[in-house]
């Protein structure tokens, strides 16, 4: 071990050059625990970390988990390219993501983020964050996948709770997957919820607890939550991720499963995660989203 890091980890940031011998790095934080883990598994890993943070977003607690930090407001993209500028900055990582809601409400772009949004025609999330990272490219800032210190976080196929899905609950979770597939594959979102093989909710801009309650609210109980990437994934940002406040939402609307996509969706807070699943009677599994 060194800095955190075995020998299969370090191999996987070589293509990422300077071999990972970058001793700061750039953090886009949006929403949820992502943003927080991500940066204390870099501090672990020796790296200092400059956080830009969003204003109605990203939690307080990012304050005290980098070296320095800005807030901006959603939209103010001049004011991130600066911020990374001043503080020498040349990779970024993107973590947490933005409600959409925020372009409705809470947005404030600068002249630099006005102008990109004019220029940019989709605002599907894949290519308006594609555009994004494209954009700091060109100011010298180059954006790593989010993933980068977190491969302990992502799960390999397999049931990762004590208790297995039924056979019922098994034809769920194949319904679920192939129609979060499709979701993804039309920008839409990536978590569906499913029982007695029925979709009863599909998440759009409302994001995935939301998703979850509509869909928990209609099952009553015993229901399959799949949660899966898009099939178009970049891991460069916009990562499905869940964590124990998952759990405790299924818990609370008495759902019975929880499946994720495996090797592309995050576990946040993995063990608790799974300790908080078992204890609840939860079954949380991780699936391929290959087509067999």
């Amino acid at each position: 071990m060194f800095n955190g890091f075995n020998v299969e980890r370090l191999k996987r940031f070589e293509r990422f050059k300077p071999d990972f011998c970058v001793k700061k790095l750039g953090l886009i934080a949006g929403n949820g625990k992502f943003p927080l883990i991500f940066a204390e598994q870099a501090k672990r890993a020796g790296v200092s970390v400059v956080a830009v943070a969003h204003r109605g977003e990203t939690p307080k607690a990012i304050e005290g988990m980098v070296d320095a930090l800005t807030w901006v407001y959603v939209g103010e993209l001049g004011k991130v390219i600066r911020a990374f500028h001043h503080a020498g900055i040349r990779e970024a990582v993107m973590a947490g993501g933005i409600q959409k809601v925020r372009l409705f409400s809470n947005f404030r772009p600068d002249l630099r983020g006005a102008a990109f949004l004019a220029r940019v025609r989709s605002r599907e999330d894949d290519q308006l964050l594609r555009a994004v990272a494209e954009e700091l490219e060109r100011e010298g800032i180059r954006i790593l996948e989010s993933t980068l210190f977190l491969s302990e976080l992502l799960p390999s196929e397999g049931v990762l709770t004590r208790r297995p899905p039924t056979t019922e609950q098994w034809e769920d979770i194949r319904i679920g997957l192939e129609t979060a597939k499709e979701l993804g594959r039309l920008g839409i979102g990536q978590t569906v919820v499913v029982k007695n093989r029925v979709v009863l909710a599909v998440e759009a801009v409302e994001g995935t607890d939301a998703a979850i309650r509509r869909g928990g609210s209609l099952g009553k109980g015993g229901f399959v939550v799949v949660k899966v990437s898009k099939p178009q994934q970049d891991l460069r940002f916009d990562v499905p991720a869940v964590g124990v406040d998952t759990v405790e939402l299924l818990h609370e609307l008495k759902g019975a499963v929880l499946a994720v996509e495996a090797g592309k969706t995050i576990l946040l807070e993995k063990e608790d995660l799974l300790k908080e699943a078992n204890r609840r009677g939860i079954v949380v599994v991780a699936v391929s989203g290959e087509k067999k």
